[in-house]
This record gives structure tokens, C-alpha cells and sequence, in this order.
């Protein structure tokens, strides 16, 4: 998924618990599946960060390297001006983009195999 075209707001906003609570019908259920996927967002966007961070990395590092390494700056400047990996999964999860399903799902195909 590309997180950088994401529409969520990086500003906190109020949400409408009602909202929230309409797709699964529990609100802890809800919390549950939004903060799974967020940290699968947070761990997916470090890992690229790193990554295009490691192209600058070097053995030895000066103190000119230091100064003149802008690239790596703004690199890192454009990740921290991402929205939170938490208003990602909540705008995601909003928009019934965000596949799940619970224990019950497995247990009624269990009963069906029988």
C-alpha cells in the first residue's frame, strides 16, 4: 500500500464512536483491529525509511559528510510530516478498506467442514 497518497488528517480530529463501532458492532473489537493494523502501518514505513536511509550509510563517517548529507534530511523530514500510522488505520478503517474477521468467523467454517 502506498501510505504517502493517504487521505488521513496528520491533526488529531474527534470521531464519531457510532462511526467506529458500525462495522464490527463492539467498539473494544473495533480498537482491537485499528491498532493491529497500525502497528502493521508503523512497522511497514520504518522498515522503508530504513531502508532508504541505509543507501546513505557509510564506514566513516567526517564531519563534512555530516553537513552535506541533505538528501538524508529531507528524507526524514518528509516521513515525520506523514500522518501517524494510528490516523492511517483509523481513515482506513472508516472507509471498510481494513480486512478482518474474528474467532467466530473460523469456528462457523469448522462447523460447516463437519
Amino acid at each position: 500500500m502506498d501510505y504517502k497518497k493517504t487521505n488521513a488528517s496528520p491533526n488529531t480530529i474527534t470521531r464519531d464512536l457510532n462511526e467506529v463501532n458500525a462495522q464490527t458492532g463492539n467498539i473494544y473489537e473495533a480498537i482491537a483491529i485499528i491498532a493491529k493494523r497500525s502497528n502493521q502501518i508503523g512497522i511497514g514505513l520504518k522498515e522503508e525509511l530504513t531502508a532508504k536511509l541505509a543507501e546513505f550509510a557509510s564506514t566513516t563517517d567526517n564531519l563534512e559528510e555530516i553537513f552535506e548529507n541533505r538528501e538524508q534530511i529531507e528524507i526524514s523530514k518528509f516521513y515525520e510530516r506523514l500522518p501517524k500510522p494510528t490516523s492511517m488505520a483509523v481513515q482506513e478503517f472508516l472507509e471498510e478498506r481494513t480486512y478482518f474477521r474474528g474467532p467466530e468467523a473460523e469456528e462457523d467454517t469448522s462447523k460447516e467442514e463437519n
